[in-house]
């Protein structure tokens, strides 16, 4: 039986050749000329203290629908003015809600590196990420084979992304390392499943090249959280549906960041 995570695969495919029959790569390539400047993703989440990439997502699979009231460009504003380092979009229509055009509208009304945040299996997709104002892409280890892997990482690199390559299951982690990787995110949620546990981070971190700047991803609620993350050594986490659950996101975002109780 399939999982959840192999029918978004194979959801997105589908969605890839769709795509392709209305817009060719060499088309794509041509439009790369207007491409806006990109900024430096991981620059900002090298920067002193533990700092947070604030998350877009309307919904979820698992969760079904997180925020009913969602405008992106509002919701991206507040992370900004609350102190994220950066911003991921999570641009997935037909699970999560998403649409390329919200990194669009968000890259002409903030100014925070970008993350687009999908399930990318074609250079395709990172040609419309650029196109579309993102800084920096995700790459998710599981369901990249190891040629995939290593090629997407090299073709974003060359159109000037930065690249955060995820993981859940231990063993992904050599094989990221081998791409060149020096930003790493652990997701603690375990996507075939969507279950959740904080203490993963914690688990696999002494495995993770010091130089490597690690991201902790899913499962953090509030600064409690963030603080056993970066005693642990994390620079960053990814933090979406604690923030979109709020009545006041930019309270919110105060409180995780340790600014008010």
């Amino acid at each position: 039986m399939a999982n959840i995570l192999d029918t978004i695969v194979a959801s997105k495919w589908r969605e890839i050749e769709a795509a392709q029959r209305r817009t060719s790569e060499a088309e794509l390539e041509r439009q790369l000329a207007n491409a806006l400047p990109v900024r430096d993703f991981e620059g900002e989440l090298r920067r002193p203290g533990m700092q947070i990439i604030a998350e877009l997502k309307k919904a979820s699979p698992s969760a079904g629908v997180i925020r009913a009231d969602f405008d992106p460009v509002a919701i991206a504003r507040a992370y900004q003015q609350h102190g994220a380092a950066c911003i991921s979009v999570l641009t997935d229509a037909p699970f999560f809600q998403g649409e390329l055009n919200h990194l669009t509208k968000i890259r002409a009304s903030t100014n925070r590196p970008l993350l687009r945040k999908d399930f990318i299996l074609d250079r395709c997709q990172l040609l419309e990420a650029r196109m579309a104002g993102a800084d920096c892409v995700l790459l998710i280890a599981e369901i990249l084979p190891d040629k995939r892997l290593r090629q997407l990482y090299d073709e974003a690199r060359q159109l000037g992304l930065h690249v955060l390559i995820e993981l859940h299951d231990a063993d992904q982690l050599p094989r990221v390392i081998d791409t060149g990787a020096t930003l790493v995110g652990i997701n603690n949620r375990d996507l075939r499943q969507f279950t959740t546990r904080l203490e993963h981070t914690l688990e696999l971190i002494a495995k993770v090249p010091k130089h490597c700047c690690l991201v902790s991803e899913s499962g953090i609620r509030n600064h409690a959280d963030l603080q056993k993350l970066e005693s642990a050594g994390v620079k960053a986490v990814l933090v979406g549906e604690s923030l979109l659950r709020a009545a006041d996101i930019g309270a919110k975002l105060d409180e995780l960041r340790g600014l008010r109780r």
